[in-house]
């Protein structure tokens, strides 16, 4: 089953898609084969591996909502190791339709789950909040990796960010637990 991380961080332009889109592509060109997610509304990770948000059919939305499956929305870049997990727009309609939903912090996760073993890794690019789509990637991720700048009020951001994985940590059902070696 791949390794799930997430790219986090509350803060915008501290370089989580720059993170994402560019280690994925490192760990593909050394020949694993990696799923890149965007899971940020803006899909600059799309348009960046290929796919303008303007273009893309099927995205992430569209398999969180139920109404395609996960490995139906999942194209091929120009390296053979690399795949993607599109998103748009649309995506800003799933934290106002999983509000409500029971289990709406394990969508993600569920959808991961049916692909998982396709792959070594699986990089989540979150978009810039601590909203329900980041909720979604930390109960999903094996691990974080949180990219930011060298500042006071970055550290300040980065303590409501480990509250928030503490948190998902420790309410995550019982029928997910960690995997052997996750951190």
């Amino acid at each position: 089953m791949g390794r799930i991380v997430a790219v986090v961080n509350q803060k915008g332009g501290v370089g989580k898609t720059t993170t994402a889109v560019n280690l994925a592509a490192g760990v593909a060109a050394a020949g694993h084969k990696v799923l890149l997610v965007d899971f940020d509304p803006q899909g600059n990770c799309s348009s960046a591996v290929g796919y303008p948000k303007n273009r893309i059919e099927l995205t992430v939305y569209d398999a969180i909502i139920g109404e395609v499956e996960f490995s139906d929305i999942i194209r091929p870049t120009e390296i053979t190791t690399l795949f993607l997990a599109p998103a748009n727009m649309d995506l800003v309609g799933a934290e106002i339709e999983l509000i409500n939903a029971e289990g709406r912090e394990m969508y993600l996760a569920r959808n991961l789950a049916k692909v998982a073993d396709q792959y070594e890794f699986i990089l989540v690019d979150c978009p810039p909040s601590l909203g329900l789509l980041t909720v979604n990637a930390l109960a999903a991720a094996d691990g974080v990796v949180v990219p930011m700048q060298a500042e006071y009020f970055a550290l300040e951001g980065l303590s409501a960010l480990l509250t928030t994985i503490d948190r998902v940590l420790h309410v995550r059902p019982a029928h997910q637990p960690r995997r052997p070696g996750a951190r």
